[in-house]
C-alpha cells in the first residue's frame, strides 16, 4: 500500500507538520502493509517552492495562496502509484477563505480520501462550515482525536456518525533516560520545574503563569518556569516578538524574572521528550475552551508528566480520570494553588505522572500507525469495490414514471380537490377535507419550483382559497366539506390542523408570488392563538414542520420561535416517557403516519440546533427503520392492529400511502441535515414501496390514470385512487428527483442520456 499525504511537513515549524512526519514514521513502521514509494505533497506557507529544504519523501509542492498549484497537485496524485490519500486539514494551512482551496484538489481525486481533522469549530461561520462538510463529502473516512470532536461533526456539522474514526493523537514511543542531559542544564538544576513548550502566542495564556509566579515562589523559591519554543511564524510577520517581551516586562514587574526561563528554539522529538521527563509538572494555560486536540497535551501525557491546565475541551477529556490537575481560565490564583498543593505532597505528583504514563502507553506512534493501517485497507477495499460496480448512481429515473398531474387535476373542481374516487374516478359524494387540500397545496408549489408547472401554478390558488374558506372566525380550521359547500363540522382535528399549519408554512416559505404568500401569512397567523391547545403527537409534529418553514422565511420573529420551543417539548417528554429497553419510540404503540414524529424534531433541530431533538429524531429515526426497512423493502406499520410495545408481531396490513410518503420525507430530511448518502438510499427505497418494492410485489401507482391506489391488503391493493394516496405518489415523486440534484456524481455522469438529464 503507498500513501499520499497531504500537509505541511518539516523543516515547515508547525504542529501539523510534525504530526504528519510522525504519522508517516508509524504507518511505515508497519512494512508488511506500507510501502516506502509513499510520498508527501508538502503546503508551503509561502511563494516560493523552494521556501524549505524537504527530505526526500516530499515530491510535490503546494503554494498556500496559488489556486493552480493545488490543480496541479491533484494530478500528480492520480498519476502517481498511491493507492489513498490522508489530508491533514488544519483551516490556516490552505488557501482561500477558511482554506477553501484544498476543494478542487480533493474533488479532483481518484484515490480514497481519509482526512485528519486537526480543529473543528463549535460556532464556524458560514464558509468554515461549508468547507467542512464539503470535505467530509469526498472523504472515505473522517479521523478526529477527541470524543468531543465527534459529537461537534454529527451534530454541528451534520456528517454521519459511521464515516467517523476516533483515532487519539500519537505520541513519541521513548522512555526516560536514566541521565537526562537536560536535568543537568542551567534552567533546571536545582530547580523545581514548571514547563510549557510549543509555538508561542497570544492565545497560549503564558501570562496566566506568570500571574502566578509570586505565590508560588513564596513558598518554594527554587521554582522555575521554563518556557520552550520559538514565537509562531505568523506573529512573528505580524508583530515580532512584541508578545514575548511583554511576558518578560510582566515578570520583572511582579518580581519574578529570576524564576523564568525561555528557550527560544524548536527542538526535536527526542530532545522535547526529556525536557518532559525532567520537568515537576507540565502546564498549559489557554485562555479558552475551543481547543479540540492539542498535540502539546497527548505529548506530555505520553511522557508521564504531571500536567496541570485549563479545561479547554481536550484537557477535559485527557486529563480525566485523576491523570491531571485543571484549573479554571485565567485563574492564577486557582494555578497556584494547585502548583504548590503538589509540591507539598510528593505522593499526589507522583500520581499523576504515573496515571499520565500508564495511559500514554496506548497512545504511542507504532500502536496509532497500525489502527491508520486499518482504516486504509478499509478505505481502499471499499472504493475498489464501488469502482467495480461502475458507480451506480443510487437513484435510477428509468424506472420512474414521467411527472404528471392528470389524475389530481381529475380530482380536482373548483372547490377544492375531492377526497375520495371509485377507481380513478372522483367521487363526488364524499365531499372534501382540509387535510387533502392541505397536502395538494404542497404538491403544487414542489411541482412549480421543480419544473414550474403550469398546471400547478393554476391549481395552487384552489388549494390555498379551500384552506380559506375553512377556516373559521376564531382562526381555527373546520376540515370536511360536503360537494354541496356545506361544512360537516365546526372543528377539525388537530392532525388536519398541523397539515394545513405545514402547508401554510410551506407556502410562505416557497411561494411563486408575494400576493400568495401575504395570503398565506394572514392564514397562518390567524390560527397561532391554537397551538397551545394541542396534544396529540402527529398535530404537533405537523405544526412544528409548518412553523420551521415559516421561520426560514422569518428569522427574526421571535413570538414563532418561541411558539415552536413550546410544541417541541412535548414530543421530545413523550419520546422521553415512553423510550424503554429495546423501545425507541414516541407512545406505546407505532401507528399511523410514524416517519413524521421523527421528520418534526429534525425540522426542529434545523432551527433550534436543539441537541436533544437531534439525537431522539434520529435514534426513532433508526428505531423505524429496523421495524419498517429491514428486509430491503419498505413495510410500514399496518393499520389493521399497528405495533405494540408489549404486543403481539406488527400487524402488516392495510399499508398507507401516507405512511411512505412521510418515509421518504424523513430520510430526504435526514439526509439534508447529514449528507450521509445512506439516507438517500432508504429514502429511495422506500418510495419504490409505489412502484411495486413491497412485501406483495405488486405496483400501486396506475401508470394509466397517473393515480395510486388507495393501500395494500392482504388480497392486493385497494384499487381506489383518492387524493390522500395520489398526492403521497407525487409528493414522494418530487422529493426523489429533488434528491436526483444531491447527488451530484449522477447528475455529473456523462452516461446520462437525454431522457435521463430531461427527468430533473
Amino acid at each position: 500500500m503507498k500513501i499520499a499525504y497531504i500537509s505541511s511537513y518539516p523543516p515547515r515549524e508547525c504542529g501539523i507538520a510534525t504530526f504528519n512526519h510522525n504519522l508517516l514514521k508509524a504507518i511505515g513502521f508497519n512494512k508488511n502493509a506500507v510501502s516506502e514509494e509513499s510520498f508527501v505533497v508538502a503546503m508551503n506557507d509561502a511563494d516560493s517552492l523552494d521556501e524549505y529544504e524537504y527530505p526526500k519523501e516530499v515530491k510535490h509542492v503546494i503554494r498556500q495562496e496559488n489556486q493552480k498549484d493545488y490543480i496541479k497537485a491533484a494530478d500528480y496524485i492520480n498519476t502517481s502509484i498511491a493507492d489513498a490519500c490522508i489530508l491533514e486539514h488544519e483551516y490556516g494551512i490552505y488557501g482561500g477563505e477558511s482554506g477553501v482551496y484544498i476543494l478542487p484538489l480533493i474533488a479532483r481525486l481518484q484515490k480514497p480520501l481519509i482526512t485528519i481533522f486537526h480543529t473543528i469549530l463549535k460556532d464556524p461561520n458560514h464558509m468554515q462550515l461549508t468547507v467542512l462538510r464539503e470535505i467530509a463529502k469526498y472523504s472515505s473516512r473522517i479521523v478526529v482525536m477527541s470524543h468531543r470532536a465527534v459529537g461537534f461533526l454529527t451534530s454541528i456539522y451534520g456528517i454521519p456518525y459511521h464515516k467517523i474514526q476516533l483515532i487519539e493523537h500519537g505520541v513519541p514511543d521513548l522512555e526516560p533516560k536514566e541521565d537526562n542531559p537536560i536535568k543537568n542544564s542551567i534552567a533546571f538544576k536545582g530547580k523545581k520545574v514548571l514547563f510549557t513548550f510549543g509555538l508561542i502566542s497570544r492565545n497560549k495564556g503564558l501570562e496566566t503563569v506568570i500571574e502566578a509566579l509570586p505565590a508560588i515562589v513564596a513558598k518554594n523559591p527554587n521554582v522555575m518556569y521554563v518556557i520552550l519554543g520559538t514565537t509562531h511564524p505568523g506573529v512573528i510577520r505580524n508583530s515580532g516578538e512584541e508578545y514575548r517581551d511583554s511576558l518578560k516586562r510582566l515578570a520583572k514587574n511582579l518580581n519574578v524574572e529570576e524564576n523564568l526561563t525561555f528557550i527560544n528554539k524548536f527542538v526535536s522529538e527526542e530532545e522535547l521528550y526529556d525536557y518532559l521527563t525532567a520537568c515537576d509538572m507540565y502546564i498549559t494555560p489557554y485562555l479558552n475552551e475551543a481547543q479540540i486536540t492539542s498535540g502539546t497535551l497527548s505529548y506530555a501525557v505520553g511522557a508521564g508528566a504531571a500536567v496541570v491546565s485549563t479545561p479547554y475541551w481536550h484537557a477535559q477529556e485527557l486529563l480525566s480520570d485523576h491523570r491531571g490537575k485543571l484549573f479554571d481560565f485565567r485563574k492564577s490564583d486557582q494555578l497556584a494553588e494547585i502548583v504548590n498543593e503538589l509540591f507539598a505532597d510528593e505522593d499526589k505528583l507522583k500520581l499523576l505522572k504515573a496515571n499520565a504514563y500508564e495511559y500514554g502507553l496506548h497512545l504511542r506512534w507504532p500502536s496509532t500507525g497500525d489502527v491508520f493501517v486499518d482504516v486504509l485497507n478499509e478505505a481502499i477495499d471499499k472504493y475498489l469495490s464501488e469502482k467495480e460496480t461502475g458507480g451506480k448512481p443510487i437513484i435510477d429515473p428509468d424506472i420512474m414514471p414521467a411527472f404528471n398531474l392528470a389524475h389530481i387535476q381529475r380530482l380536482t373542481d373548483d372547490t377544492g380537490i375531492v377526497q375520495h374516487a371509485k377507481y380513478g374516478i372522483p367521487n363526488l359524494k364524499e365531499g372534501y377535507c382540509v387535510d387533502d387540500n392541505a397536502r395538494a397545496l404542497i404538491l403544487t408549489i414542489l411541482a412549480y419550483q421543480q419544473n414550474k408547472s403550469k398546471v400547478a401554478l393554476d391549481l395552487l390558488p384552489i388549494y390555498l382559497s379551500y384552506i380559506q374558506y375553512m377556516q373559521c372566525d376564531n382562526g381555527n380550521f373546520r376540515n370536511f366539506l360536503s360537494f354541496r359547500r356545506e361544512y360537516l363540522d365546526e372543528v377539525g382535528t388537530e392532525d388536519s390542523f398541523g397539515r394545513t399549519i405545514w402547508s401554510l408554512g410551506y407556502l410562505i416559505n416557497n411561494a411563486p408570488n408575494n400576493s400568495y404568500r401575504e395570503f398565506a401569512k394572514e392564514l397562518f397567523l390567524r390560527s397561532v392563538p391554537h397551538f397551545k391547545d394541542l396534544k396529540h403527537l402527529r398535530g404537533l409534529g405537523n405544526t412544528i414542520i409548518g412553523l420551521t418553514h415559516f421561520i426560514k422565511a422569518h428569522p427574526g420573529d421571535e413570538h414563532i420561535k418561541d411558539q415552536l420551543d413550546k410544541l417541541a417539548e412535548p414530543l421530545k417528554a413523550a419520546y422521553r416517557k415512553n423510550k424503554e429497553g429495546h423501545w425507541h419510540w414516541f407512545e406505546e404503540k407505532m401507528t399511523y403516519d410514524n416517519a413524521i414524529l421523527p421528520l418534526a424534531l429534525m425540522s426542529y433541530y434545523e432551527i433550534s440546533k436543539d441537541q436533544e431533538a437531534y439525537d431522539i429524531a434520529f435514534e426513532s429515526m433508526e428505531y423505524l427503520t429496523q421495524k419498517t426497512l429491514i428486509s430491503g423493502y419498505l413495510n410500514p406499520v399496518g393499520n389493521d392492529g399497528w405495533l405494540f410495545k408489549d404486543g403481539p408481531d406488527m400487524a402488516i396490513y392495510d399499508q398507507q400511502a401516507i405512511e411512505t410518503m412521510a418515509m421518504v420525507l424523513m430520510y430526504f430530511k435526514a439526509y439534508e441535515i447529514t449528507h450521509d448518502k445512506t439516507y438517500i438510499k432508504q429514502m429511495y427505497i422506500s418510495y419504490q414501496w409505489f412502484l411495486g418494492e413491497n412485501v406483495l410485489r405488486i405496483p400501486l401507482f396506475d401508470h394509466e390514470t397517473k393515480g395510486c391506489a388507495d393501500g395494500l391488503q392482504t388480497y392486493g391493493i385497494n384499487r381506489n385512487q383518492g387524493a390522500e394516496s395520489t398526492l403521497a405518489y407525487w409528493i414522494s415523486h418530487l422529493v426523489v428527483l429533488k434528491a436526483m440534484e444531491f447527488e451530484y456524481e449522477f447528475i455529473q455522469s456523462s452516461d446520462l442520456t437525454a431522457v435521463q438529464k430531461q427527468a430533473f
